[in-house]
């Protein structure tokens, strides 16, 4: 009997004692990362089968078991990849916003000022301060564009470094989950009980990677697990862990793209497979703000530069010069054309292609009738695609979509829809299907505009003036009086001057070729073979050739003359600068729909929106992972007050069952006395 005592007594100690360093040990990690609280399993021994029955033999520790509770951690990982995601695109995107709402350092006072000079200008053309003042603040304006252009620069080559960066730490991760799944194995196999602490360690790894990017695993039967991305993509199985990579994109090299290491060569994994942590808010950030940024940004930058120098040209400097004459200088700012990148995988015979940005418009797409100059460019990339039966356009934002058998197609295609830009000539061969080409029409306008240094350097070249003078002759005995002149892009004065004699309701003396009618928006038009030919006469219509447009109004006196001649004395003519001001604000851009100020505007918008959107759906995630991390931890977690009424109630056990043993001892020295 002493000996069963004794064994009962000693297995209630064991049990005691284990219970007490279970205890100890999750009061020692309360705060550790990662640790799930642990408890004693225990059992009571087989009992001893006597005639008198069945009597007990102590208790057994089964195992430690681990609280742990797959849905409630799946739960945090999930709120957690969110977290982090959100958290690194509001980082970034926050750069932006700060930027672009600082009222002194935007776009917009620079733009505001800008045309405060070409206003000074038309005000006193004469004046060269007022000219000085239009060039020093079209340099503020240039400067501004690049800074706000070199800022976005730096966010760009900081969200390929932090790429770059996170690719690393998930390898590490992966590394080191592939390493523990290794000793977890071990482990298992020496001993046929749950390597607790390991398991927290491993899953520590798994939360810590699943910050970065969003993981989901799978436990096989030998106890190690599997890590996937993206779609399945392994990022570790057993003891093995694959490697990602952080290289130069293949259709754009200026951008970090991330692959997956493989024996033929590193493979690229599209973004959108790339999902939660950290490295997708950088990859979105990248593709949803900080791109469209920068395109729209050079939208602005590319549609000032054209539909200004569309209209600057039209003018005349203060030397008398025009379109044409040799010293004139047509334009006052400059931009770099579309950039254009060929994949890395073309094939070497591939040719090299080239883009050219659209002339600015005047002439509305609905009526025909000429306006303001405007382009048609939008924030979009586009790819080109060299396909066995053709070409294929596609502008990256819709996925939208231009086809045809070579590049003279595909820029009649857009010449019904236009995007401000046209491919120039290339000639594809059948070695070059499969080869594809980035289109970036407006990407880096803003970083490369520039001023014409020549005209910065003598003011006396801006052309302010009107290049066309028309007068009713002062002897006219009719009322007729006749409109200043404007002129269209590609306009010619060669056949001036003219003189255009009214007689029986009709005007001869125009030059050869066409004169155009417009009344309201009817045009008629009537081919010039001599200055005997006449033209139909009717009051407040516009009268066109050569490019020169201009109205007579009023009744004319048979025998009347109105004379169409090259400005000569275009000093004091401020007729083009006032043009050249109304830019500011006239539908300039997206097809005629948005002036520049409101196309920046859109832009600072969007950013803004965007910002405030990440901000409180981080927020709202936020709070979602406080709750999803108080719940799995009420479960999991380590209570310290708990803990210690379990150290007392061990103890007190293990005082027991050592009384237990005392006793045991006094009956055996009993026994050992009666024998003696």
């Amino acid at each position: 009997m002493s000996t069963g005592i004794f064994s009962i007594g000693i297995s209630g100690m064991q049990a005691a004692q284990i219970g007490l360093m279970t205890t100890e040990h999750n009061i020692t990690n309360a705060k550790t990362d990662g640790y799930n609280r642990q408890r004693v399993i225990q059992a009571n021994a087989i009992p001893l089968a006597t005639g008198s029955g069945f009597i007990g033999q102590g208790v057994q520790v089964t195992t430690i078991e681990r609280l742990y509770d797959g849905f409630l951690s799946q739960q945090v990982s999930n709120a957690q990849t969110n977290v982090s995601q959100l958290n690194a695109y509001q980082s970034q995107i926050s750069e932006i916003d700060n930027m672009l709402a600082d009222k002194t350092a935007g776009l917009s006072p620079a733009l505001q000022s800008f045309f405060t000079g070409v206003q000074s200008v038309a005000s006193d053309p004469t004046l060269v301060s007022s000219r000085q003042s239009m060039i020093s603040a079209a340099q503020t304006l240039v400067g501004r564009f690049q800074t706000i252009s070199g800022r976005l620069n730096e966010l760009y080559q900081g969200v390929n470094t932090n790429i770059s960066n996170t690719v690393a730490s998930i390898n590490s991760y992966a590394q080191q989950i592939a390493a523990v799944n290794q000793r977890i194995l071990v482990a298992q196999s020496s001993v046929s009980q749950p390597p607790n602490d390991l398991l927290d360690q491993r899953d520590q790894l798994v939360s810590e990677v699943n910050k970065l990017i969003k993981v989901t695993t799978a436990t096989d039967s030998d106890g190690s697990m599997t890590v996937l991305i993206g779609n399945g993509q392994q990022l570790v199985i057993g003891n093995q862990a694959s490697t990602l990579t952080a290289a130069a994109s293949k259709a754009d090299p200026s951008r970090i793209a991330v692959g997956i290491a493989t024996n033929a060569g590193a493979i690229e994994l599209p973004e959108s497979l790339l999902t939660g942590g950290s490295l997708s808010g950088y990859l979105t950030f990248r593709s949803q703000s900080l791109d469209p940024a920068a395109n729209d940004l050079g939208r602005v930058a590319a549609s000032l530069t054209q539909t200004f120098n569309a209209q600057f040209a039209l003018g005349q400097n203060l030397q008398g010069n025009i379109n044409g004459d040799p010293t004139f200088q047509s334009t006052l700012f400059a931009v770099s054309s579309p950039k254009v990148v060929a994949n890395a995988l073309n094939p070497s015979t591939s040719p090299n292609v080239t883009a050219t940005l659209s002339p600015a418009s005047n002439t509305s797409t609905t009526t025909g009738v000429a306006g303001n100059f405007y382009t048609n460019l939008t924030n979009s990339d586009y790819r080109l695609t060299v396909g066995s039966s053709g070409l294929t356009l596609t502008r990256l934002t819709d996925n939208k979509a231009w086809t045809g058998a070579d590049v003279t197609a595909i820029n009649s295609a857009l010449s019904s829809d236009p995007q401000g830009f046209t491919l120039n000539a290339v000639t594809f061969a059948a070695s070059d299907v499969g080869a594809s080409y980035l289109i970036q029409p407006t990407h880096d306008a803003a970083t490369n505009i520039s001023l014409n240094q020549a005209v910065v350097a003598d003011t006396r070249l801006l052309n302010v003036a009107a290049p066309i003078r028309t007068l009713a002759t002062a002897t006219n005995a009719g009322s007729a009086t006749m409109s200043n002149s404007f002129v269209s892009s590609g306009y010619s004065a060669a056949s001036l001057p003219a003189t255009l004699t009214y007689n029986s309701g009709n005007l001869s003396g125009f030059p050869n070729g066409t004169v155009t009618i417009t009344n309201g928006n009817t045009t008629t038009n009537y081919p010039i073979a001599s200055a005997t030919d006449t033209v139909p006469y009717t009051s407040g219509t516009t009268i066109s050739f050569s490019g020169m447009s201009f109205q007579i109004s009023g009744q004319p006196a048979s025998g009347d003359t109105f004379n169409i001649s090259r400005n000569t004395n275009g000093v004091a003519d401020n007729r083009n600068v006032k043009l050249l001001g109304n830019l500011q604000t006239q539908n300039t851009m997206t097809g005629a729909t948005a002036t520049y100020q409101a196309a920046y505007s859109q832009m600072v918008s969007n950013i803004g929106n965007k910002a405030q959107e990440i901000k409180v759906t981080a927020a709202a995630q936020q709070t979602l992972l406080e709750q999803s991390q108080a719940a799995r931890d009420s479960f999991s977690g380590v209570n310290t007050d708990e803990e210690a009424a379990n150290l007392l109630r061990y103890q007190q056990a293990y005082q027991a069952s050592a009384k237990a043993l005392d006793i045991g001892s006094k009956l055996f020295d009993t026994l050992l006395s009666i024998t003696n």
